[in-house]
């Protein structure tokens, strides 16, 4: 007996994932709603009846990521070592590629988007929460040996390379950097990067095996 056939998705489902795919693909300043409604073959009036702004889309598509990122913030808590803290931050760079046009273009959107602006601070402060969680759990694991004092500019600048790493790749290749091909190398490297840091209080084996994960990656 044949399946019954798959229900149509919503259109204001399929509104939001159409819209973060070109938001990612050519920046959302250069996406029209205009834009949005071609992709989908469907009238401007359409679009409007479900999201009547485009700051609505990108409001949309931010308390998505907000919400994925607070669940994956949790496992920071669990991080005893360096292979635990390898695979917690590539998971985050997997999120914020999922999500890279909130990246690619942060300054221009929390200069024009109030909503973003007030709860980018937010983000900011819990990612921070979890790299701190991230460091103390190194330490109960003998994975860091990490001055009490060292821990909050630590903390800090892990932060700016995870939030602005992918901005680093785009200046580095404005051509390919955050087209789909690159992902793979753009999580390791940004990933390794954002551990780098933790090079000089990592204990020996830790620091070792730290390289042996990044492998080829380890080239900027």
């Amino acid at each position: 007996m044949a399946p019954p056939p798959k229900k149509p998705r919503r259109t204001a489902e399929r509104i939001l994932e159409v819209t973060l795919e070109l938001f990612n693909r050519f920046g959302e300043p250069n996406v029209s709603t205009t834009l949005i409604s071609a992709e989908l073959n469907i009238s401007p009036g359409n679009l409007y009846y479900h999201y009547p702004a485009k700051d609505e889309l990108i409001n949309a598509l931010f308390g998505r990521y907000e919400e994925a990122l607070t669940q994956l913030l949790h496992a920071a808590d669990d991080v005893r070592n360096v292979e635990d803290a390898w695979l917690f931050f590539h998971m985050l760079f997997e999120l914020i590629w999922r999500y890279r046009f909130l990246y690619r273009d942060l300054n221009d959107l929390l200069s024009k988007n109030r909503k973003l602006e007030t709860h980018f601070q937010a983000v900011l402060k819990d990612k921070t929460h979890a790299v701190k969680a991230v460091l103390d759990g190194l330490s109960r694991g003998n994975a860091i040996k990490l001055d009490s004092r060292a821990a909050d500019p630590t903390a800090t600048a892990m932060v700016v390379v995870l939030t602005y790493w992918l901005s680093y790749e785009y200046v580095r290749d404005p051509r390919h950097a955050l087209e789909p091909d690159s992902a793979g190398p753009a999580l390791l490297r940004g990933a390794f990067h954002v551990l780098s840091l933790l090079m000089p209080y990592l204990e020996p084996g830790q620091r070792e095996h730290l390289l042996g994960l990044v492998g080829p990656y380890q080239k900027p």
